[in-house]
């Protein structure tokens, strides 16, 4: 990063600065060229050369190959995470009709990217959405909304022994996935483009943050999924309610720690801590239960409370890290004479 130094002059009412000649070279500015200056919170400012006459579309082709289907998907999902707009998929034989329906069901797995032409040897998808109107809050509120539902219908179906509940909650979480993917395409363009980070309102410390909040985020999907795969097998009425119970409190957890991480309320944080010994009160408490009743005789009951115990501790340490990343806000006191 280069630094200068610019001494403020003024010209009638104006008050001007020199730019660095090495910038105005390297973006190919002249004499008569438009510069766009943004106020960021902190009130800093950031000048960034005007683009208005040109978009910036970033196209990636990646090769068809019938023998490596696996490779292919994954770099349709790379390529969509590094914020190209329009990806092509291009063959230098036909396309078979099974790998074509594998690979439009890994681009209906990414929001905002559409097929816009295809042929029997060609693919082509194009991002259509405008970065500069998402809203990294907004997603993560969406995901932290949509894993909430998750866990409280698990809930549910434990006390209803709906049969049905994991074939829901595993579609549920395909949609966590879909906003995660969004969300993380999003900050790596800010990541990368400062002048989109600048319109987002985007610091480079939130970047970090809502990435790892993100991350957390879907791995608590993925728990949850686990959580209503493991109910069924649990019978005791008492057991239920205990378990029903944590949940519940695992769901404040959740909804505390997202409302802490986005508004930077740090009592909020320390609130998810408290929440998190009452946690361990609670396990502890089945786990006894457990041991005094004809639960623990029934391996498959007891290895599947463990495995429903093992999974929402998973997901509560997903809601400690999240609150985690809400720092102290530390105040300089000023000095005493002695």
């Amino acid at each position: 990063m280069s630094r200068y130094a610019r001494r403020l002059q003024k010209i009638g009412s104006s008050v001007l600065i020199s730019l660095p000649s090495e910038w105005v070279k390297n973006n190919n500015l002249q004499k008569g060229n438009v510069v766009v200056l943004e106020v960021n919170r902190d009130n800093s400012i950031s000048l960034f050369p005007s683009d208005v006459n040109s978009e910036n579309i970033k196209e990636v082709s990646i090769p068809y190959s019938p023998t490596s289907m696996d490779s292919l998907v994954n770099q349709i999902y790379g390529a969509y995470l590094l914020g190209y707009n329009i990806i092509r998929i291009k063959g230098k034989s036909q396309i078979s009709f099974s790998n074509r329906e594998l690979i439009k069901y890994a681009m209906q797995k990414l929001v905002g990217l559409e097929i816009v032409d295809e042929d029997g040897f060609n693919i082509i998808s194009q991002f259509l959405l405008d970065a500069n109107a998402l809203d990294a809050e907004k997603i993560l509120r969406r995901m932290s909304s949509i894993i909430a539902g998750m866990h409280r219908d698990t809930l549910d179906g434990l006390r209803t022994k709906d049969s049905g509940i994991e074939k829901l909650i595993m579609s549920r979480d395909d949609e966590v996935d879909r906003q995660y993917f969004l969300l993380v395409r999003l900050i790596r363009s800010a990541m990368v483009d400062q002048k989109l980070a600048s319109k987002l309102n985007l610091s480079n410390i939130d970047i970090l943050d809502y990435r790892i909040a993100a991350n957390h985020l879907e791995s608590a999907g993925d728990y949850i999924t686990d959580f209503a795969s493991a109910l069924p097998n649990i019978f005791h009425i008492k057991l239920i309610e205990l378990v029903t119970e944590v949940g519940i409190l695992v769901v404040k957890m959740q909804e505390t720690s997202v409302a802490a991480f986005t508004s930077m309320n740090r009592s909020e944080s320390v609130e998810v801590v408290k929440m998190y010994s009452r946690f361990n009160e609670l396990v502890n408490s089945i786990k006894e239960l457990s041991a005094k009743t004809a639960e623990s005789k029934n391996s498959e009951s007891t290895i599947s409370l463990l495995n429903s115990i093992y999974s929402m501790d998973k997901v509560a340490r997903c809601w400690i890290d999240i609150a985690d990343l809400v720092k102290p806000v530390y105040r300089t006191m000023p000095l005493r004479n002695v």
